[in-house]
């Protein structure tokens, strides 16, 4: 008997508790789908680990799903639900195991959950042999019982002895089937300018029985556009896809378009919402689907956007509610630097989408980690008491398919607030491929925690203060091409500061100052975004860091929006003022959102700026009008191009109502991709329908990063004193 070196022997839980599955609703006429694994994939089944369908050595036909690697591998396991149909009372299946070492290490076994009695049997205990061919398994079952079936491989990824099990024939007696499928659209929706096409990728599966031939149909394209799928038929268990073409004739509007699946047996039908936007204004991108009755509709607010090459992610909140929170988080991308987009809501977070256990979900940001292909989004998940729980990331290796939330920080009973989220996507770093989350714990005074992800965001390190324990909310971490994560934050109102981390995240230094704050509070009772900062980076690792600022302006009666700059995160450059209007305009300026063009840097840094603003800052509620706008610079800021007015202006009696204030977000997020600025921004509208708003999020497409001749300020601050520290409660 050999000896191994010591191992950890945890299964990890790859046990029938991690892999039950909620008990969905069995067709009663076949409980088992794709059970002979007949459609040449695993429709029906839940995968973890490495499986595969394979197409030599079948029990019977022409497949079998192999459940581990022909290479040293850990543990896999497929699962399905299914309810035993009348007349049941017996389940098969037949495995085949190729282990060449010994039970103790690697294995072949099988559960049988009864999610109606909540029992749990083991038909196939831990097995291990090598070459004895194909075996059958029984177990007993009770008819109209609901079950789940995990059939898993266990091997300890010890090298020159891999162990996976071939499992074939999955059936359970009673009622012979009915074939049936099922048919989706991903993305469900699109968002175009008339004159541009939206697609749509339209899934088939088994959901009964066995494979039929699938016809595709599309109706409902508006005037002047057309709709078509590649191909037109597919096998159960294959996709088309769905191409929308506009025209410049395509009037603006939300269209339904229906596909119908038709087969010999059934017909189903499936809908993609397509968006078309005119070409003057700002163009819809999503709005809220959601009709619960304890949050506001319809309403998006507090977007953030993340552009790795030409794709952009965007997130925001929607179906706001009023003390705190939404009904789930929004994703909407583009694969073509912001001319279209796609949009949807993540699931399993909330209990209002995809089964999620939160009562409520706010404050979500958006990274992309590129050595390990995967976009993730953070939310700040909210319990029934309206606590902020801690931090979630939904992962998506496309930006439009997204897995459920694994818990990054907390769900330990302190209350959190204000994450974010970034990724190390410099080859050259040696912390390439870390991923850094922040919040603050609003229980210990607003303590500011940081963790660490080296796998993609699906595991998260035990939470690090930084040195000195600082309080403060709303940081935005950066990562320098060295791998230096540069921290700013708001020092709860009063002051901006920033903190850093150079060795991958094991330990955070001391807070340093950036700049103390002056800042109006924007009249009508606006929720202003609390003065939190913006924050980008440049090629070279330069950190430009925004926020709302009245400094510049004698007795504060206006916010500019002004920055500073650090090439190390500790020394940051004189505060400077960017130049939108003049200091005595009278416009008020406020939740800045920066990008900065990470394909340059130094004296050529390009730069876009959207903010909201205030045309006239004394205003009052019933008179503000609140508008969006946009400036650009090509030279670090030294100079600036004139103003432009993007989205608005809006009443704030069209934007949702919240504790704080009316509200489009406590922040704003500009990326910069194709070499133009991209913003997704709320929007309120007059609302129609019964519902209460119309605040949805709009872009403006991507806006030239043009620069003008208008030149920046860093001198002439009035020296208005910052003042005491404000009172500064939990955001969410």
């Amino acid at each position: 008997m050999r000896v191994r070196p010591f191992r950890l022997l945890c299964v990890l839980a790859l046990s029938t508790a991690a892999l039950v599955l909620p008990a969905t609703a069995a067709s009663a006429a076949t409980p088992i789908v794709n059970g002979d694994f007949e459609a040449g994939n695993l429709s029906g089944w839940t995968s973890t680990g490495t499986t595969a369908v394979v197409s030599s050595g079948a029990h019977g036909g022409t497949y079998a799903a192999r459940v581990g690697s022909t290479s040293p591998s850990g543990s896999s396991s497929i699962a399905q639900n299914f309810t035993a149909p009348s007349g049941a009372t017996q389940l098969s299946f037949w495995y085949a195991v190729t282990c060449p070492d010994t039970v103790t290490y690697d294995w072949a076994t099988a559960t049988l959950r009864d999610n109606t009695t909540g029992t749990t049997a083991t038909p196939l205990p831990r097995t291990c042999t090598n070459g004895a061919g194909w075996k059958q398994v029984t177990a007993a079952v009770t008819a109209t019982h609901s079950y789940t079936l995990t059939l898993t491989s266990r091997d300890d990824n010890y090298p020159g002895d891999p162990t996976f099990t071939l499992y074939d024939d999955v059936t359970v007696n009673g009622t012979a089937p009915v074939n049936d499928f099922s048919i989706s659209a991903n993305p469900a929706s699109g968002t175009v300018t008339a004159g541009q096409t939206a697609t749509s990728t339209i899934s088939t599966a088994v959901t009964a029985g066995s494979a039929q031939t699938v016809s595709l149909s599309a109706t409902g394209a508006p005037a002047g556009a057309s709709a078509s799928l590649n191909p037109t038929s597919v096998t159960a268990g294959a996709s088309a896809t769905l191409t929308v073409s506009t025209s410049a004739t395509t009037p603006s509007g939300s269209y339904p378009i229906t596909v119908t699946g038709t087969g010999p047996s059934a017909t189903h039908t499936t809908t993609f919402t397509l968006t078309v936007g005119s070409t003057g204004g700002p163009t819809l991108v999503s709005a809220d689907p959601f009709t619960n009755t304890t949050s506001q509709h319809a309403t998006e607010v507090e977007p953030d956007t993340f552009a790795w090459g030409n794709t952009i992610v965007s997130s925001s909140q929607v179906g706001r509610f009023t003390d705190g929170g939404s009904s789930d988080i929004s994703w909407n991308t583009s694969t073509d630097a912001g001319a279209t987009w796609a949009h949807g809501m993540l699931p399993g977070i909330t209990v209002y989408q995809g089964g999620g256990a939160w009562a409520r979900v706010s404050d979500p940001a958006v990274a992309y980690d590129a050595k390990h292909g995967t976009w993730l989004i953070s939310g700040l998940i909210i319990n029934a008491n309206v606590g902020g729980a801690g931090v979630s990331i939904s992962r998506s290796a496309n930006g439009t398919s997204w897995q459920n939330p694994v818990i990054a920080v907390g769900n330990d009973g302190q209350d959190y607030d204000k994450e974010w989220v970034v990724c190390d996507n410099t080859t050259t770093s040696p912390f390439y491929g870390n991923c850094y989350v922040e919040v603050d714990i609003t229980t210990t005074g607003n303590t500011i925690v940081m963790s660490t992800s080296t796998d993609g965001g699906a595991t998260w390190s035990a939470a690090r203060s930084p040195s000195g324990s600082p309080s403060g909310l709303g940081g935005q971490p950066l990562v320098q091409p060295n791998g230096t994560v540069v921290v700013p934050y708001s020092g709860n109102g009063s002051s901006i500061r920033s903190f850093t981390s150079t060795n991958g995240g094991s330990t955070w230094n001391a807070s340093t100052l950036i700049a103390n704050v002056s800042s109006h509070t924007p009249a009508g009772g606006l929720r202003g975004g609390d003065g939190l900062p913006s924050a980008e980076i440049d090629a070279a690792g330069t950190v430009y860091v925004a926020w709302q600022d009245c400094r510049f302006r004698s007795g504060c009666p206006a916010n500019d929006i002004v920055y500073s700059t650090s090439s190390n995160g500790t020394s940051w450059s004189t505060v400077t003022r960017v130049p939108i209007d003049t200091t005595t305009s009278g416009v008020d300026h406020f939740i800045p959102g920066i990008g900065v063009d990470r394909t340059t840097s130094g004296a050529s840094t390009h730069i876009g700026l959207y903010y909201y603003f205030y045309p006239a800052a004394n205003c009052t509620s019933a008179t503000c009008q609140l508008t969006v706008g946009y400036v650009s610079s090509i030279n670090s800021g030294a100079t600036w191009s004139t103003p432009q007015t993007v989205g608005g202006p809006m009443n704030l009696s069209q934007i949702a109502s919240t504790t704080q204030g009316s509200m489009v977000g406590d922040y704003l997020s500009c990326s910069i991709a194709g070499g133009k600025a991209v913003a997704i921004f709320a929007v309120g509208k007059t609302p129609s329908g019964g519902q209460a708003f119309d605040e949805g999020m709009y872009t403006a497409g991507g806006l030239p990063v043009t620069g003008g001749a208008i030149r920046a300020h860093s001198g002439g601050a009035t020296g208005v004193p910052a003042g005491p520290a404000p009172t500064v409660t939990a955001r969410r």
